[in-house]
């Protein structure tokens, strides 16, 4: 199964960010050709359109899914809560992908990134060549090369309310599979451990 770790954003802090997403659809200059990620009033399901990912690890063998599981609940335990807030944004790929970035204790955000890392690594996942974490939740992709700039100008006033992070999520994600244009991925959650030891 496809797999990665994640840090979710709270429904109402999702909510806050899709009316600004909605704002960005909305704007004219060629919103229509990019991909938005997340179905406002979609019912998530115990997981989240918009996600923080933490460390992909891609395709996981179902035997090695009990050996990663085991070293994420190690990780959450060994990680305490924290506060995270959703700000401003950014791309990469010159517009191939627009993201909602993140202000708060990015400290612990990246040292819990680190660790759901190695604890992908420790459980035999493949996780290539080992990049600097940056947090982001993904808004939108493009196929090719795309002007963000209205859209980065757009979301640099953009700061969600506050939260304390208080849990790691493992997520499968389901590639779509119809043939639908602009169809995304479903995600659900495999496994959740309260950070700190909490849950």
């Amino acid at each position: 199964m496809r797999l990665f770790a994640a840090v979710l954003p709270p429904e109402d802090v999702a909510e806050e960010l899709a009316a600004v997403v909605a704002e960005l659809r909305a704007m004219p200059g060629g919103a229509e050709g990019l991909r938005w990620t997340g179905r406002p009033g979609w019912p998530r399901g115990g997981a989240a359109d918009w996600h923080l990912t933490l460390a992909f690890y891609g395709e996981v063998d179902d035997d090695v899914v009990p050996e990663l599981s085991a070293r994420l609940e190690r990780t959450a335990h060994r990680t305490g809560p924290f506060a995270l807030a959703v700000r401003g944004g950014g791309q990469f790929g010159h517009g191939r992908a627009l993201w909602a970035g993140a202000e708060g204790d990015l400290g612990t955000l990246r040292l819990l990134a680190d660790r759901a890392e190695a604890a992908g690594r420790k459980a035999g996942v493949e996780m290539g060549e080992h990049r600097r974490y940056k947090a982001h939740l993904t808004v939108a992709r493009s196929r090719e090369a795309f002007e963000v700039r209205p859209y980065l100008e757009a979301l640099a006033g953009f700061t969600s309310r506050t939260w304390t992070v208080d849990e790691l999520v493992l997520v499968r994600s389901n590639l779509p599979r119809s043939g639908v244009p602009g169809e995304q991925p479903r995600y659900e959650a495999v496994a959740r451990w309260g950070l700190g030891g909490a849950g």
